[in-house]
C-alpha cells in the first residue's frame, strides 16, 4: 500500500508542469476556469469516485455499492475505463487515472481546464452555484449532507431501513425538480434531524380554511358540528396549484405525509424525514446543471482539448499518435455521442460567426452587393488573404526575429515581453533555441515546447482561424444569396472599402471564438440544439432520425430533415430526456389525493416504470396518488392491414389515469378537461434562455 502511495505521489508530481502550462495556455485562449486541484488515483479509487458521482463522500445508501460493482466490472472487461473525473466546484477537483499514459494525462488535463471554464461561466450551473460569496462549495455541501443523513441513520429512535426506504423514494423522483429555478427554493437545514418550518401561514391550506371559517362568525356548537376535525383534515391535506407545478419533489416535501400501515392513515412526517428530502433535493439541483448541458459541456471541453493538444502541440511528437487514438475513440463512440455532437456544433457556431464577419466586411467593398457577391468577389483570393501571417502560424524559435519585428511595430498579436525574453535567452546566454531560461515571472521560457507563450489571444485566434482550416476553406461558397440579402439590409452608414484586400485586413479573427464564449454563458443543451442545429449542419454532418417501424418490425431511417432531427434531439434533452411530470391537483376529487400530469409531447410513457415510480410517490404523499397521461393504442386489424400495404398504422391517442392507493395500480378513464391540460398540440420546449433565466 505504501509503495502505491509513493507511486501515485511521483505520478502527481510529474504532472505539475503539464497542469501549470495547460492553465497558462487555457487563459491565453480566453478561458476563465475555476482553479483546479488535480489528484492521481488508482483503478479502485477511480471506481469508487464514479460510484459516488465524482465525490469522495456521500450519504449512506445501498446504491453506491451497486454502482461500484457495476463500474468495477466495466473496468475489468475494458467496457468503460474512466480517464478522469472532474466536479463542478470552486476550486474544481479533478481525479486522474494513475494508469493513464502521459499523452492521456495531458489530454485529460486540457479537457478538465475547459470543463472548469464551463462550470464557472455557464448560467445554468449558476442556478446552483450563485449562493453567496463562496460559490458552489459542492464538496462541502455534499459532505455535510452525508454527515446529516448518517447521523439520522445512527439514531436509536430511527429505523435505518426506513431511512434507506425514504432515500429510495426521493431518488426515484430526483429528476422532477424545477431545473429552471434556483436551488434556493430548497430549505436550509442547519442541524442533523431538525427541519425548518414547511411554510408560513399564508401558504398553509388548513390555516386558510380555518381563517375563512372564523369569518363566518359561527357559534362554537355549529362550528364543531359542521366543520369537525375530520372534515378540516380532509380539506387541508392538499392544495391545487393555480398553474401546473413542475417541482414535484418540492410539492411533496411541503405538503406530503407518511402512510402509517397500522392506522391505515396518513400521518405527519418526522422532522428527520424532511431533512433527508431536502438534502437529496439539493443534490439533485447540483447535478441538474451537468445533465442539462452534457452535449455543450463535453463538446466545449473536446473542442479546446483539440486546440491545445493538437493545434498547439501540447502532445509532444512522441505522444501525438497516442493522443490521436484517444480522441478518435472518444469521438467514434456509437449512439448519441455528446462529445462528437457537441464538438461539431461548437465548430459550427464558430464557423457561422467567422463567416458572417467576413461577409459583413466583403459586402462593404465598393460595387459588391448580395446579388453579385459570388460573381464579383474572388473567393480564392479571400481564402489566401485569410491565411495567418507566416510568423504567427509558425511561432517558435525559428520565427523569433520576425515576431520581434511585429512586436516593435506594436502588433497586438504578439506578446512583446515574451518575445524579448526569448531573444535574450537565445542571444544572451548562448543556449540553443528551445533551452531558454527562467523568466522574471517564474515561468520557464521554452518556446519550442510552448510556442503559444509568444502570442496573445489575438495571435492564437489567427493561428487557429476556422476559415483557414482545410476542411472549411470552401465555407464562403456555401453562403446563400438569401442570407447575404438579409445581412446586407442591416448595413447602414458603415465604412466602405475600395478593395477586397482592405476589407479582409479589417476582419476580426476572434469573432468565432467571441461568439462561442457568448453562447457558452447562457445556453443549455435544449437551447443550443434549437438555435444552432441548422439545415446546413444536418446536411453536411449526414444526420438523420430513425424510428421503429411497426409495419416492417425493424428500425428504419425516418427523416433527414433538419426540423425532424432537431425535434428528435430536443425530445432527448428536454427535462434530462425524462418525461415531464407536473402537479395538477393536491386535493384531487376533494379527497386529499394527489394528481400528477404527464406533459404529453407525442412520446408515450414507459408505463411499467411509471407505475413503479407512482408507488414511490405514494410513500412521500401518504394518500392515494394519480397520474394522468396519454397513450397511443393500435387496433390489431389496422396493424395487419398497414403491414400488407407497407405503411405505418395510425394509432389513437387515449387519455388514462393511473391510481395507486397502497394496493395495486389501477387504470381509469381520464376526464376530457384533464386530458386537455396535459396534451400538447405543438411541442413547446420553452427554448429561450432569457425567459428561463429571468
Amino acid at each position: 500500500m505504501r509503495n502505491d502511495r509513493i507511486e501515485a505521489k511521483r505520478e502527481a508530481e510529474s504532472l505539475d508542469e503539464p497542469a501549470r502550462e495547460a492553465r497558462d495556455l487555457a487563459e491565453r485562449l480566453g478561458l476563465e476556469p475555476y482553479p483546479v486541484r488535480y489528484w492521481v488515483v488508482d483503478h479502485d479509487q477511480m471506481n469508487e469516485l464514479i460510484a459516488y458521482g465524482g465525490f469522495q463522500r456521500r450519504y449512506p445508501h445501498w446504491r453506491w455499492g451497486m454502482n461500484y460493482e457495476q463500474q468495477k466490472k466495466k473496468d475489468r472487461h475494458g467496457l468503460g475505463k474512466a480517464f478522469e473525473i472532474v466536479n463542478n466546484d470552486d476550486p474544481a477537483h479533478a481525479f486522474l487515472q494513475e494508469s493513464n499514459s502521459t499523452a492521456d494525462q495531458k489530454a485529460v488535463i486540457t479537457h478538465v481546464e475547459a470543463h472548469a471554464d464551463f462550470f464557472a461561466n455557464n448560467e445554468w450551473f449558476g442556478l446552483y452555484a450563485d449562493r453567496g460569496e463562496d460559490g458552489p462549495n459542492a464538496a462541502a455541501r455534499l459532505e455535510r449532507n452525508a454527515d446529516r443523513i448518517a447521523a439520522i441513520a445512527e439514531r436509536t429512535d430511527v429505523d435505518r431501513d426506513e431511512v434507506e426506504r425514504l432515500i429510495d423514494a426521493v431518488t426515484a423522483l430526483e429528476d422532477t425538480i424545477d431545473q429552471h429555478s434556483p436551488v434556493d427554493a430548497a430549505r436550509s437545514v442547519e442541524e442533523p434531524g431538525v427541519a425548518a418550518d414547511v411554510s408560513d401561514g399564508d401558504d398553509d391550506p388548513l390555516a386558510a380554511i380555518e381563517a375563512r371559517i372564523d369569518d363566518l362568525d359561527l357559534s362554537e356548537e355549529v362550528r364543531r358540528d359542521v366543520f369537525d376535525d375530520e372534515w378540516l383534515e380532509a380539506r387541508g391535506e392538499g392544495i391545487e396549484p393555480e398553474e401546473p407545478r413542475p417541482d414535484v419533489l418540492a410539492f411533496l416535501r411541503d405538503h406530503g405525509k407518511r402512510y402509517d400501515p397500522e392506522s391505515g392513515k396518513a400521518v405527519d412526517r418526522e422532522p428527520w424525514e424532511t431533512t433527508v428530502i431536502d438534502a437529496i433535493r439539493e443534490e439533485a439541483y447540483y447535478f441538474a446543471g451537468q445533465k442539462q448541458t452534457k452535449v455543450m459541456n463535453e463538446g466545449w471541453a473536446t473542442y479546446w482539448e483539440s486546440v491545445m493538444m493538437g493545434g498547439e502541440g501540447f502532445a509532444g511528437p512522441d505522444e501525438f499518435l497516442t493522443y490521436a487514438d484517444h480522441m478518435s475513440r472518444v469521438l467514434g463512440s456509437p449512439g448519441l455521442n455528446p462529445y462528437k455532437l457537441g464538438f461539431e456544433l461548437w465548430t459550427h457556431v464558430e464557423l457561422r460567426a467567422a463567416r458572417r464577419e467576413v461577409t459583413d466586411k466583403l459586402l462593404r467593398v465598393e460595387g459588391v452587393t448580395a446579388e453579385n457577391f459570388h460573381s464579383r468577389v474572388d473567393l480564392d483570393e479571400v481564402a489566401a488573404l485569410l491565411e495567418p501571417h507566416p510568423a504567427i502560424a509558425g511561432a517558435g524559435p525559428a520565427t523569433l526575429d520576425e515576431l520581434a519585428d511585429l512586436a516593435a511595430a506594436g502588433d497586438s498579436r504578439v506578446d512583446a515581453e515574451a518575445v524579448d525574453r526569448a531573444l535574450s535567452a537565445r542571444d544572451g546566454s548562448g543556449s540553443g533555441p528551445g533551452e531558454g531560461e527562467t523568466g522574471g515571472d517564474g515561468d520557464e521560457m521554452d518556446v519550442e515546447r510552448y510556442p503559444w507563450k509568444l502570442l496573445t489571444r489575438e495571435g492564437l485566434a489567427e493561428r487557429h482561424y476556422v476559415l483557414s482550416r482545410p476542411e472549411h476553406r470552401g465555407a464562403l461558397r456555401n453562403v446563400s444569396r438569401e442570407a447575404l440579402e438579409e445581412q446586407a439590409r442591416y448595413l447602414f452608414d458603415v465604412d466602405r472599402y475600395e478593395t477586397v484586400a482592405e476589407a479582409v485586413a479589417d476582419v476580426d479573427r476572434t469573432a468565432g471564438w467571441e461568439r462561442m464564449f457568448e453562447v457558452r454563458e447562457s445556453h443549455n443543451d435544449v437551447t443550443f440544439v434549437d438555435a444552432f442545429l441548422t439545415d446546413e449542419f444536418v446536411r453536411e454532418g449526414n444526420y438523420f432520425t430513425y424510428e421503429y417501424s411497426r409495419a416492417a418490425e425493424e428500425h428504419r431511417v425516418a427523416s433527414v430533415d433538419a426540423d425532424d432531427v432537431r425535434k428528435k434531439l430536443l425530445l432527448r434533452f428536454t427535462n434530462f430526456g425524462k418525461p415531464t411530470i407536473v402537479v395538477l391537483d393536491g386535493n384531487f376529487r376533494n379527497r386529499g389525493e394527489l394528481l400528477l400530469g404527464h406533459r404529453y409531447n407525442g412520446v408515450a410513457l414507459d408505463e411499467e416504470r411509471a407505475k413503479a415510480t407512482l408507488k414511490r410517490v405514494f410513500e412521500l404523499w401518504g394518500r392515494p396518488v394519480n397520474l394522468a397521461t396519454i397513450r397511443v393504442e393500435y387496433d390489431d386489424g389496422e396493424v395487419r392491414r398497414a403491414k400488407r400495404r407497407g405503411e405505418e398504422p395510425e394509432g389513437t391517442e387515449v387519455g388514462v389515469r393511473l391510481q395507486y392507493d397502497g394496493g395495486e395500480v389501477t387504470e381509469h378513464d381520464l376526464d376530457a378537461e384533464t386530458e386537455s391540460r396535459i396534451a400538447a398540440d405543438d411541442v413547446d420546449y420553452d427554448t429561450k434562455p432569457d425567459d428561463w433565466l429571468a
